[in-house]
């Protein structure tokens, strides 16, 4: 094919009409979005790009969706500086996170591992709302977002991030790529971040942030051979985190185990090795196979004053996939075999929960496409797992074109999963809660696994307003939970009870967008989300603690036309609107640690200033919280951290207060 290409190009140059000589050039320039949705995709599908990525400081991967509307950023607790995502009003444990279609963030690194992706190496990020994919696994309940690395065959030889900002956090993103051969690339890359200063503008006696310092290496080969249909890949990545936090007067080589002083340290080593081998079947385009392995281990020694939380997970993920049509293109089905193991060595303080996971599974996945107005996926897989026994997952996703511009698309898909209560509650740590399991006749910690149902409906519709671009939309997604690992802050201030759902717990999720440009290169986006999630406990029927039911987004860029050899500035704004939150119970308290019932709402701003000084060489400067909203009291019983008050774990909104930010970017191309 490509011959005949080359020949037919060789042809048409020689046609007298249109040689070189008398051809005049003629350039098609078109702006691509930052954010885009496709009305073709089957899935409610949001893609992110990395020019996306360049609007905000995005240091990590948890720090890529303060422009996004379809994913919300908090705060996880009041010492570790940790953001914390959620989708459809539930928390990123269900949602299913995988690097390059292979699961990523998951068990161990649920806490922090968002924060262990820097955003330099990220190219793209896909959102799917609603039950994911069967090819992916069995456990995405909420979403899916999985993360496309920069690839080392289209990647540029070398590029430089340097970052800084007044919260002294400092990093250095350095990426080297080669042509090692015609069919080999290869790409290193280099990351380190740091926080230097000991910083407590609320005055509690605590850290604000906590002293960091992280090492992350990623090195990656591509081969590449078109003619005979072979493309993989081979990723090896080390990463060294270190956070320190707590009083101002910790001393680690002092104080750690005392009640001197209280503090903290979380200390995550993580070695990753994966593989992708893929073929597409020579004179069958429509027809691949792939093969996905990936071996990683995740070592976070820590402790929480005098709480000590140690976790080591050492995984497996093997997936097999075959990718071919039934009669024609417009019938397509994916089929394959997965298997997955895990081992946590779990300790918590004195107390042992390591165990063994592991399962295999088969998938058949099955798109039907008339390549105009409707499509339609239906998955199911059935699982067997050494402890959630044998289990059917079906997945349904469905588009329809009604007319023009207008894309109308229906969900729906079963998840089960296994809640790994401590890994993923850790900021509760930081407190002095009791943990207390109630129920014991389950297989995970005593309890059993988590199952849910989740459906969706969305609707967009593309038009012009005063000669413009606009597109609206809404969608409103239920996910309805058969059995869930409550987590019930509610009944005391002085325990964490974990036990099994008795009753019933909803996430309801509505979202309407209405994005328009204003004029040329000046274009707005917002949306405005109500979520409806609620729990039985043990002591009534609440709102999810710390989940705002009601929430507004607006962002504006603006980028000047490009000047001379590539000159560009940009302008980016963002607003976040966060209404109230239910709050944990600390009713019993004595009446200074004792919080409302409901926290106060409350407004944020970002914003960004690129200057472009040519194709290679860009400086930036930012502010995130520039209305330096501060919560008024985000650590109760700070001073006295041992007493049975404490708890930094209760945190709606930012603790540190306004924050500035500048960085440059250099690249040879």
């Amino acid at each position: 094919m490509q011959k005949i290409i080359t020949l037919f190009v060789v042809i048409f140059l020689s046609i007298p009409a249109f040689s070189q000589e008398n051809l005049e050039e003629v350039k098609v320039i078109k702006k691509r979005k930052g954010i885009q949705k496709s009305f073709t995709v089957t899935g409610n599908t949001t893609l992110i790009t990395s020019k996306e990525l360049l609007k905000a400081a995005c240091c990590n991967l948890a720090e890529s969706f303060e422009t996004n509307p379809s994913i919300d950023v908090n705060f996880s607790d009041a010492l570790t500086g940790t953001k914390q995502i959620k989708m459809l009003g539930l928390t990123s444990p269900y949602l299913m996170i995988t690097e390059e279609n292979v699961p990523s963030v998951r068990g161990a690194s649920q806490a922090y591992g968002l924060s262990f992706t820097p955003g330099t190496w990220v190219e793209s990020i896909q959102i799917t709302k609603g039950a994911g994919s069967v090819v992916n696994g069995y456990e995405s309940i909420s979403g899916q977002i999985n993360t496309e690395l920069l690839k080392p065959l289209s990647d540029i030889p070398f590029f430089l991030n340097a970052y800084g900002s007044t919260d002294s956090r400092f990093e250095l993103n350095t990426h080297f790529n080669a042509k090692l051969s015609d069919k080999w690339s290869s790409s290193l890359f280099l990351h380190g971040n740091s926080r230097v200063s000991k910083m407590d503008r609320n005055n509690d006696g605590f850290l604000d942030n906590p002293l960091a310092k992280q090492i992350n290496i990623l090195n990656r080969y591509q081969y590449y051979n078109a003619e005979k249909g072979w493309v993989s890949f081979i990723n090896f990545r080390y990463m060294n985190d270190k956070k320190q936090t707590g009083e101002l007067n910790f001393n680690p080589d002092r104080d750690k185990g005392t009640t001197n002083y209280w503090g903290s340290e979380i200390n995550t080593e993580r070695l990753d090795v994966s593989t992708k081998v893929g073929y597409v079947f020579k004179d069958m385009p429509y027809q691949s196979i792939g093969f996905q392995n990936a071996f990683n281990s995740h070592d976070q020694k820590s402790y929480f004053g005098l709480n000590q939380y140690n976790i080591k997970q050492s995984s497996y993920y093997s997936n097999l996939i075959f990718n071919s049509i039934i009669s024609n293109t417009m019938n397509k089905f994916a089929a394959g075999l997965n298997f997955t193991y895990d081992k946590y060595q779990e300790f918590v303080n004195v107390n042992d929960y390591s165990r063994i996971d592991n399962s295999v599974g088969a998938f058949f996945e099955y798109t039907y496409d008339n390549a105009d107005n409707f499509s339609v996926i239906l998955g199911g897989r059935i699982d067997n797992h050494n402890r959630l026994g044998t289990f059917l997952t079906p997945r349904l996703h469905v588009r329809y074109n009604p007319w023009e511009k207008g894309v109308l698309r229906f969900s729906a898909g079963r998840g089960k999963r296994s809640a790994n209560i401590f890994a993923e509650n850790q900021p509760l740590f930081a407190s002095s809660r009791t943990f207390d399991v109630l129920d014991t006749n389950g297989k995970i910690y005593g309890l059993n696994p988590e199952i849910a149902w989740n459906y969706g409906l969305s609707f967009a519709q593309k038009f012009s307003l005063f000669g413009k671009s606009a597109d609206v939309g809404f969608d409103f997604y239920r996910t309805d939970f058969q059995n869930q690992a409550v987590v019930d802050v509610m009944q005391s201030p002085q325990q964490v009870l974990f036990y099994n759902l008795n009753g019933k717990s909803v996430a309801n999720s509505l979202q309407l967008e209405f994005n328009y440009e204003i004029f040329n290169h000046f274009n707005l986006r917002s949306a405005y989300k109500f979520y409806d999630v609620r729990t039985d406990y043990l002591s009534g029927n609440y709102q999810k603690p710390l989940q705002a039911k009601h929430r507004f987004f607006g962002n504006l860029e603006y980028e000047t036309h490009i000047g001379e050899k590539g000159k560009q500035w940009k302008f980016d704004y963002t607003f976040n609107w966060i209404g109230q939150q239910q709050l944990p119970n600390t009713a019993s308290n004595p009446i200074n640690d004792r919080l409302p019932e409901f926290s106060s709402s409350y407004s944020l701003m970002n914003a960004q200033i690129t200057r472009t000084f040519s194709s290679t060489f860009e400086m930036y400067i930012g502010g995130e919280n520039i209305g330096n909203y501060k919560q008024e009291k985000a650590i109760l019983g700070s001073e006295n951290p041992f007493g049975p008050t404490f708890d930094a774990s209760i945190v709606y909104a930012p603790v540190f207060g306004q924050m500035y930010y500048a960085g440059l970017r250099f690249k040879i191309k």
